[in-house]
């Protein structure tokens, strides 16, 4: 691989970064020493989202861009006689995407190596093969030989457990491929929407949000937006990508590489109308690619910032991503890009008045 640009360090480090719902430090630090620079303020709340503050207009609206540091993973539970691990999901995973990945062990005395192991399919029965393996009957390998020794590796109860993976950029070099863009790239996104407005006037104060404990229920968001007390709300994340075998447009049909996904619909919102229709009329002005999803299922920060106080308009743009909760996501460098600009955009136009207009219409 070419050397990298510094975006793509940037991706590097956020989606190597290890953080599981409840423990989401390593990210958070990556996450505010790459946004310190673009802010007036870095703070936190009392569980531990991160929150950066960048103001224009110190009494104009108040405008969050949310994208949550957490990633799905495992949490050890017991540890055996004979040193394997059981564990508990932390996140929503899929039984057929687990077996023999390579996992990382936040251990107390450093990150501990191990395996999803199971039964080989040599001495499951006919039927059984042809069934999917259950979460419950996965255990990991450590290379530990009894409790005790696992235990001497600095394992315990409640360590996180983390999906193993490199960043790569594919040989079509806009196609990045990376554990946990689910939701690294929220991040990014936070990130660039500060660093676009540092030197511009903006006639509002913005705050890019790292959230925690997305995965488990938008609780970051619940206690971050009740800290900022947002008049605006942005959920920044992934979305599903339509554009691989088997998947039929009426399940899907977005596509890696043309703009980033407007969510009209999803499990924890209606996206809310008057700002949904600014932010297209924005991409058309600024001749931004987009894209409109929806999904019946699953649900993004915006869920939750948007029954704060007495409610805030909200709206979920997100990226295309192949293959999420799995141990390698696939996105376009040029949605992430795109996603940037039209925030950037639209918040720039999110004066008093315009706000007051949305909240009416």
């Amino acid at each position: 691989m070419e050397k990298l640009d510094n975006t793509l360090t940037m991706l590097k480090d956020l989606t190597d970064a290890k953080g599981i719902p409840g423990n989401e430090k390593e990210v958070r630090d990556v996450f505010e020493s790459y946004i310190k620079p673009f802010a007036d303020e870095l703070t936190t709340d009392n569980l531990g989202s991160a929150i950066a503050v960048k103001t224009g207009d110190e009494n104009g609206p108040k405008i969050m861009v949310a994208g949550h540091l957490d990633e799905i993973g495992l949490m050890v539970t017991r540890i055996d006689e004979n040193g394997f691990l059981y564990f508990q999901t932390a996140g929503g995973w899929w039984n057929q995407v687990m077996l023999a990945q390579r996992v990382t062990i936040m251990g107390s005395d450093g990150d501990v190596t191990g395996v999803i192991g199971s039964k080989p399919p040599h001495v499951l029965s006919p039927e059984a093969r042809k069934k999917p393996y259950e979460i419950k009957d996965m255990f990991i390998d450590i290379g530990a030989t009894s409790k005790e020794e696992a235990e001497s590796f600095g394992v315990k109860p409640g360590d996180s457990i983390v999906p193993y993976f490199e960043f790569t950029q594919l040989k079509n070099e806009k196609l990045l491929m990376a554990k946990a863009w689910d939701n690294r790239i929220g991040l990014a996104i936070a990130i660039d929407v500060l660093r676009a407005l540092k030197d511009e006037a903006h006639p509002n104060t913005v705050y890019g949000v790292g959230t925690i404990q997305e995965e488990v229920g938008l609780r970051g968001a619940k206690t971050s937006a009740h800290l900022i007390q947002p008049d605006i709300g942005f959920g920044v994340d992934v979305g599903i990508a339509g554009d691989t075998p088997g998947i039929a447009k009426q399940e899907a049909d977005s596509k890696l590489g043309e703009g980033p996904q407007i969510v009209l619909y999803d499990a924890s919102m209606i996206s809310h109308k008057g700002l949904r229709d600014l932010v297209v009329d924005t991409a058309e002005e600024n001749n931004i690619p987009y894209q409109f999803t929806s999904m019946s299922g699953g649900g993004t920060d915006s869920g939750s910032i948007d029954l704060t106080g007495n409610g805030v308009p909200s709206l979920s743009v997100t990226v295309a991503t192949r293959y999420i909760h799995s141990h390698a996501g696939i996105l376009h460098r040029d949605d992430y890009e795109n996603a940037v600009k039209l925030l950037t955009a639209v918040i720039k136009k999110l004066d008093r008045e315009t706000v007051d207009a949305l909240i009416k219409a």
